[in-house]
């Protein structure tokens, strides 16, 4: 849901990264519908063309997800003799496991915000269709049938996103607990 700040030292990259700090200062003042484009690019000195070179919509700067690429290659790294709700688990939790995320206050922020905000649904269910169709992919490619690729992938990234949106509301939870508790749930049923 959230990527990280790529070449921070990068003009680009603190550019995009005062972009998405004017955003939230803007969201937590005036709340996320009320917020336009224009002025979260005011607010981060930039013009609405320079926020569009770096987010598609004012959705993604909550909603962007850029790992798809890595969960298809850890899901393609796992052994096809695995049942496909296992490949896909392990696969997800070895993607998971390689990221440098922390269950800082921002991402949280942002996390809650998505969970919060009736409008970003249709950017969050965008998001999962193309990473279960990610998945789905990598389970056919590995031998397993569409359906049943479907079906995997559908269970795991259901598993994944309530536990995603549920986890700023679980005080003492970290954001890897709840996503590998999740994925033990449908790996192992426990």
């Amino acid at each position: 849901m959230s990527p990280p700040v790529v070449g921070v030292g990068t003009k680009s990259g603190r550019t995009r990264a005062r972009l998405l700090a004017s955003a939230f200062e803007l969201f937590g003042e005036q709340g996320y519908d009320q917020t336009t484009v224009a002025q979260v690019a005011q607010r981060a000195g930039v013009t609405e063309m320079t926020f569009y070179r770096h987010f598609r919509s004012k959705a993604q700067l909550v909603v962007d997800d850029p790992y798809d690429p890595l969960i298809a290659a850890a899901i393609s790294s796992q052994p096809r003799e695995l049942p496909p709700i296992v490949r896909a688990a392990r696969g997800v939790r070895a993607a998971w496991e390689g990221q440098p995320l922390d269950d800082d206050d921002t991402l949280k922020a942002r996390i809650a915000l998505a969970g919060a905000t009736p409008s970003l649904l249709p950017a969050i269910r965008a998001g999962t269709a193309a990473t279960e169709e990610a998945i789905a992919e990598q389970l056919v490619a590995g031998g397993t049938s569409p359906h049943d690729a479907a079906v995997c992938a559908a269970a795991v990234m259901g598993a994944l996103m309530t536990a995603l949106l549920d986890w700023p509301r679980r005080e003492g939870v970290t954001l890897g607990g709840a996503i590998l508790r999740a994925l033990d749930l449908v790996e192992h049923g426990r």
